[in-house]
């Protein structure tokens, strides 16, 4: 069974100290990203691209985020997460007025941003389904794994790391990508990323055959053959 397409998400940012990090947080967040410094070109992603959602900026070079706001509201049913670096309420008000869905005040924190996404999503009925790999249902969206009949109960970390193998199933990753997505660095020891494949690893196989395997000198793999 293949992996359901992944959301598209549009950042529109002219700044590339937060364009930049905002669309590796999403991308590793498991959403398909196209990013852009200004909406000089968005009618043509809105009808190429076909964004489920759209990340836009206010202060923008051309025209400003509330006109493209307008834009997308007349041509696409996406849905818009404003980012602006003034505070008063009569622009949040606006936004929110003219159709945004949220609204979100710089500067802010990467994983606040991806929860606003994913709740706009959610929302807006654009989440993806659970992943599943034989018996294992991985609920993203919903935060649950179950393993045939049973609830496979994980740490917080656990989870993050098997929410990372499901956003990337059949692909083998390694231990420094694993790293970065999970923890945000990629300078701990290796064994971190060892330490909870392997809890991980016998907490799923207490209820089914092996998903979660090494790929020797390469990382690991989230596959339901060997």
């Amino acid at each position: 069974m293949n992996e359901p397409t992944p959301p598209r998400i549009l950042v529109i940012e002219d700044a590339d100290a937060i364009r930049l990090p905002v669309e590796s947080a999403l991308s590793a967040a498991g959403f398909s990203v196209r990013s852009r410094p200004d909406g000089a070109e968005l009618e043509t992603e809105l009808a190429t691209a076909r964004p489920d959602l759209v990340v836009l900026d206010v202060m923008l070079p051309g025209r400003d985020g509330f006109e493209l706001l307008r834009v997308i509201r007349r041509t696409s049913a996406a849905g818009v997460v404003m980012l602006t670096a003034r505070d008063g309420v009569e622009d949040r008000l606006r936004g929110l007025g003219e159709g945004a869905d949220d609204y979100l005040v710089k500067p802010f924190v990467l994983a606040e941003l991806v929860a606003r996404v994913t709740a706009v999503l959610r929302r807006t009925g654009r989440t993806r389904p659970p992943v599943e790999i034989g018996e294992l249902v991985i609920d993203v969206e919903g935060g649950r794994a179950r393993y045939g009949a049973a609830d496979v109960e994980l740490t917080s970390t656990e989870w993050k790391v098997l929410v990372y193998f499901a956003r990337h199933r059949d692909r083998v990753v390694s231990k420094t990508q694993v790293l970065t997505a999970v923890w945000g660095y990629d300078d701990y020891a290796p064994n971190l990323v060892e330490v909870n494949v392997s809890t991980l690893r016998r907490k799923l196989e207490a209820h089914g055959p092996r998903v979660l395997h090494t790929v020797r000198g390469q990382g690991y793999v989230l596959r339901g053959e060997p």
